[in-house]
């Protein structure tokens, strides 16, 4: 049910049933390393390239989600999803071997929650008895189309971020035991005018503020309603740019906890991360493995996920062209809270 101007109330409140999530061997050296399914050491996966690897981590995620949800692939009715590389390959091609209806999207690092909302509508509206949603982003790869190859060895400023290596899939249902999807808030473009790819932090934490703030006004909720708000990838630089925009709109974030993903997945004072983590994985692996595990020991009751994904390509850095940016936010419940 549409909610305000750009926000869906999902009155059958669909369940998370079930995820997977699978990370590159950085990620299991981070704080949160014993929350995720599976952890490679290897960041090839045992494949000829980077990007098959992408492709692998994402089929482990999937199949590892239908396992813990006691499903086959036959029996989810589709499958949502997307990624960073051109043509959102890693996730045409891990359909391929899913062989589920596909519904591929692309929102940049936005893409988890996204592919979320999505899916729970489908399922809340009764078109889907069940919905997938999955995405993936692997360091190398993204460097590699985004910026430079890992083997050029150029140095990064203290701005740039690190992609996550990593996929995570969640599986949505109807009924069944599990955190709840509650309502969702699909972000606007916002532009700044910034141009460098090495800032994405700066780039999207306006994009964050905006979505939060139409969430809490299209539903008539203060931010104390929820005991977390998580944005995707701002990691330092626009966690803290995020803070002062906050306090500029006197908008009161200081009623609950406010964190980062890129801020989560790894210790920035310990490893070589640059201003923190990014990438699709980096909001999908942390939301999927940590929070809601969270969720389900009691710790957290309401959270709200802001994914956020800077919208560039190389063919738009190369013309010149600003970051547009976009963030979506999902609301996730405990099962047995109602909105």
């Amino acid at each position: 049910m549409l909610k305000g101007h750009q926000s869906w109330i999902f009155e059958n409140r669909p369940v998370i049933l079930a995820t997977g999530t699978v990370v590159g061997p950085d990620e299991g050296q981070g704080p949160i390393s014993e929350d995720f399914d599976i952890v490679h050491g290897d960041m090839t996966l045992g494949q000829k390239t980077w990007e098959k690897a992408e492709k692998a981590l994402l089929e482990e995620a999937a199949q590892r989600a239908l396992d813990n949800a006691g499903l086959t692939g036959g029996q989810v009715q589709f499958y949502i999803g997307g990624d960073l590389m051109n043509q959102i390959i890693s996730n045409t091609f891990a359909a391929r071997t899913l062989n589920m209806p596909y519904l591929g999207i692309f929102g940049a690092c936005s893409t988890s929650m996204e592919g979320l909302a999505l899916a729970a509508q489908l399922v809340d509206s009764g078109a889907a008895h069940y919905a997938m949603s999955g995405t993936c982003s692997h360091n190398c790869t993204a460097e590699k189309q985004f910026r430079y190859p890992t083997e050029y060895g150029s140095q990064k400023p203290p701005t740039a971020q690190y992609t996550v290596t990593g996929a995570a899939a969640a599986v949505l249902g109807r009924s069944g035991d599990g955190p709840v999807v509650t309502s969702a808030t699909i972000g606007r473009i916002v532009d700044m005018g910034i141009k460098d790819p090495f800032n994405m932090g700066a780039a999207m934490a306006p994009a964050a503020v905006d979505t939060i703030q139409a969430h809490c006004r299209d539903l008539g909720r203060e931010p104390g309603y929820y005991d977390l708000i998580v944005t995707g990838d701002l990691a330092t630089v626009g966690y803290n740019i995020a803070n002062e925009l906050f306090k500029k709109h006197k908008f009161p974030i200081e009623q609950t906890t406010y964190n980062d993903c890129g801020l989560i997945i790894y210790d920035v004072d310990k490893q070589s991360v640059q201003a923190g983590g990014s990438g699709c994985a980096c909001s999908a692996t942390v939301t999927y493995a940590h929070l809601l595990k969270r969720i389900k020991n009691g710790e957290l009751k309401r959270i709200l996920v802001v994914a956020t994904g800077a919208l560039l390509s190389p063919l738009s850095f190369q013309q010149g062209e600003s970051i547009p940016c976009i963030a979506h936010a999902v609301s996730i419940e405990s099962g047995g809270l109602y909105a």
